[in-house]
C-alpha cells in the first residue's frame, strides 16, 4: 500500500506537470529545498499550505486506485468527488470517495453504500536537490505532523462525520470510514474506538504499514492493515452488517419505558425498529 514512491512520485508528478513549483512544495531551510523542516532547526516556520489541495487531489485519486478493484468485486464502483444533496454533498462541499451503485458523480443517498473521508499526507521527509526528490528521513526526524497525527484532521473527519449522520435518514445507514497514511497519537487511541462504539465512524484505517509505530486501537477501530487483502476483508467485513446509527440522552425512566414497550417479540429486526421508534417518541 502506501510507501516512500508513493510520496517522490507526488513531487515529481506537481513539478512536471507544471501544478506547482519547488516553492509550493518544499521549505527553503539553510540552502536546501526540504518537505519538512528537520527536528534540528528550532526556529519558528511559517506553515506550507500551498500543496494541500495537490495533496488531496493526488490521495483521492490513489485511494480510488487502490479500492476500484474492491468494489468491482462487490458489484459496485469507487468514485471521486460525490455529490449527494441529501447528505449536504454540493459542489464545494464533495464527498472524497464512494462506494457507489453507478460511476455517476451526482448520487442519490440511497445508491451510497460506504463513504471514504481522506486525511493522508507527505509522511517522511525529502530534499529536492539537482532536480530530483531524495528521500532524507522517515516521519521521525522532522517536525511536522502528517495525516492521522494532526488533531484537526481526526476532529475535522469526525465532525463531517457527524454532519453527514444528522443529514437525513438514509445517512444513519451507510457506513463511513476514515482513511490516512500515518499512525495516531496516543492522545486519539481511546477517542478512534469510542467514536466507533457510539457510531459515529466504522472504521479509522492507515493506509502505511511501514511507519513502524502503533499498528491499532485497543478495540481495533482505529487499525493498520498490512496489505490489500486484509484492508478488502475490513471493508467486506463493514459492508455485511446492516447497521444503523442512532444517539440518545433521555432519562432512565424514558428508557425503561421505551424497553418495556417493544419486548412484545422475538424478532429481532422488528425489535430493532420498535426500540428506535420508541426512542424517537420519547424526545418529542
Amino acid at each position: 500500500m502506501w510507501q516512500i514512491e508513493d510520496e517522490i512520485n507526488f513531487f515529481k508528478s506537481a513539478l512536471s506537470g507544471g501544478f506547482a513549483s519547488a516553492k509550493d512544495l518544499f521549505y527553503e531551510l539553510n540552502g536546501k529545498s526540504l518537505a519538512y523542516a528537520p527536528k534540528s532547526i528550532k526556529k519558528t516556520i511559517v506553515t506550507l499550505q500551498s500543496r494541500n489541495s495537490l495533496m488531496g487531489s493526488y490521495t483521492e485519486i490513489w485511494c480510488e486506485k487502490l479500492l476500484a478493484p474492491l468494489a468491482r468485486e462487490l458489484g459496485l464502483y469507487a468514485v471521486r468527488g460525490v455529490i449527494c444533496k441529501e447528505l449536504g454533498m454540493v459542489r464545494n462541499a464533495k464527498m472524497d470517495l464512494g462506494f457507489c451503485t453507478s460511476e455517476d458523480k451526482i448520487q442519490r443517498v440511497e445508491n451510497i453504500k460506504m463513504i471514504f473521508e481522506i486525511k493522508m499526507s507527505i509522511t517522511n521527509n525529502y530534499e529536492l536537490k539537482n532536480g530530483k526528490v531524495e528521500f532524507v528521513g522517515d516521519h521521525t526526524t522532522h517536525r511536522g505532523s502528517p495525516s492521522l497525527l494532526r488533531s484537526d484532521s481526526v476532529l475535522k473527519a469526525a465532525g463531517k462525520a457527524i454532519n453527514t449522520r444528522l443529514s437525513c435518514e438514509d445517512a444513519k445507514k451507510i457506513p463511513i470510514v476514515i482513511l490516512g497514511n500515518t499512525h495516531i497519537s496516543d492522545y486519539y487511541l481511546d477517542k478512534a474506538d469510542n467514536l466507533a462504539q457510539y457510531g459515529v465512524v466504522q472504521k479509522i484505517i492507515s493506509l502505511n504499514p511501514h511507519t513502524g509505530d502503533t499498528k491499532s486501537s485497543p478495540l481495533n477501530h482505529f487499525c493498520t492493515p498490512q496489505n490489500s487483502k486484509e484492508l478488502k476483508e475490513i471493508l467486506k467485513g463493514i459492508l455485511k452488517q446492516k447497521l444503523y446509527y442512532f444517539s440518545a440522552m433521555i432519562s432512565k425512566e424514558k428508557l425503561g419505558q421505551a424497553i418495556k414497550k417493544i419486548s412484545k417479540t422475538d424478532d429481532e429486526i422488528e425489535l430493532a425498529e420498535n426500540f428506535l421508534n420508541e426512542l424517537k417518541k420519547a424526545y418529542q
